[in-house]
């Protein structure tokens, strides 16, 4: 008899109440089972139609616990005009020995929680522990999944906000409030940026996006995550960064187009988790993450809420 696949939508996974340390533990597993050849990651697949759209799916898989998952995700930058969001996403996970479905997860989640999870592994180790101001450039979803986390691990006073979307800026302003901060909209990005300690830029891509954010403008000891392809980034301002960690060296080898230059890379998060790659130096280094995300942190996170859901008996169950 064939297992019952469990589905977990956003409502269920958002009631196992995972937090960022659970999720940290969860990727940093990994990084080490990958090293010890018992996880294996492959470069993400993507097709990117003239239209604007972006295609992409990864693959992941991990003996201990045998589970494989597949995430299929869709950017199209009209979904707004229909009232949907940006990005939409699906997650399958399958027992990697036996090739049996196991579940199916709302991959939205998945991504929000992943990515903000890999931010939070490079910036315990690139960032100042007494960073307290933080500042985001965008106020969508990654923004708020990265505000959430960053408050687990830093004893954050103030975030500075600036962001072009009115609606969403003002959202996200009354999450943050929400949660005790204190919150400054700023009429610039320069504003925002150059007196903060954290750094978070999730700037929505399209082609007709134009890099206006200027590196020159970090505080020293600054910490940048730039979960955008660095996009927004004028690449003649990167080389004042004096630490820059990418996800996946080799999955970057395979990509056509380089995200950064890559002679200002040091290392990846692999080596930076099991201590091949060094972190943070001094106290006024100025430190970023770049990256396009990793299948390993898919694999990740999908595989802790569904260890999570089975253990609380949540989300639904399909059988034959």
């Amino acid at each position: 008899m064939l297992p019952a696949i469990r589905y977990l939508s956003q409502n269920s996974l958002q009631g196992l109440q995972l937090t960022t340390h659970d999720v940290i533990a969860s990727i940093e597993h990994l990084f080490f089972a990958k090293i010890q050849q018992q996880a294996w990651n492959a470069p993400k697949a993507v097709i990117t139609p003239p239209d604007g759209r972006y295609m992409m799916a990864t693959l992941a898989a991990v003996d201990d616990p045998p589970l494989l998952a597949v995430k299929a995700l869709v950017l199209n930058p009209e979904n707004p005009k229909y009232e949907l969001a940006s990005i939409n996403a699906l997650v399958t996970l399958l027992d990697s020995r036996s090739g049996l479905p196991l579940a199916i997860i709302d991959g939205n989640w998945v991504t929000a929680i992943r990515t903000a999870g890999l931010s939070a592994v490079a910036a315990k180790r690139l960032a100042r522990p007494d960073a307290s101001i933080a500042a985001f450039i965008g106020c969508g979803v990654q923004a708020l999944s990265h505000l959430r986390a960053f408050t687990e691990l830093f004893q954050l006073k103030r975030i500075n906000v600036f962001g072009r979307g009115a609606a969403s800026r003002d959202a996200f302003c009354r999450s943050a409030d929400k949660m005790g901060l204190s919150v400054i909209t700023t009429q610039t990005a320069q504003e925002a940026i150059q007196d903060a300690d954290l750094i978070v830029t999730s700037v929505t891509l399209s082609p007709q996006l134009v890099p206006f954010l200027d590196a020159r403008w970090l505080k020293p000891g600054a910490f940048v995550t730039m979960t955008d392809l660095a996009a927004p980034w004028l690449s003649e301002s990167m080389p004042v960064l004096e630490r820059i960690i990418i996800d996946d060296l080799e999955q970057e080898a395979d990509m056509p187009k380089p995200l950064i230059n890559p002679a200002l890379v040091h290392g990846d998060l692999t080596g930076l988790v099991t201590g091949k790659t060094a972190g943070r130096q001094s106290e006024n280094e100025k430190t970023a993450f770049v990256f396009r995300g990793l299948a390993l942190g898919d694999l990740a996170v999908a595989e802790l809420a569904y260890r999570r859901a089975c253990e609380q008996s949540q989300g639904t169950l399909i059988t034959s």
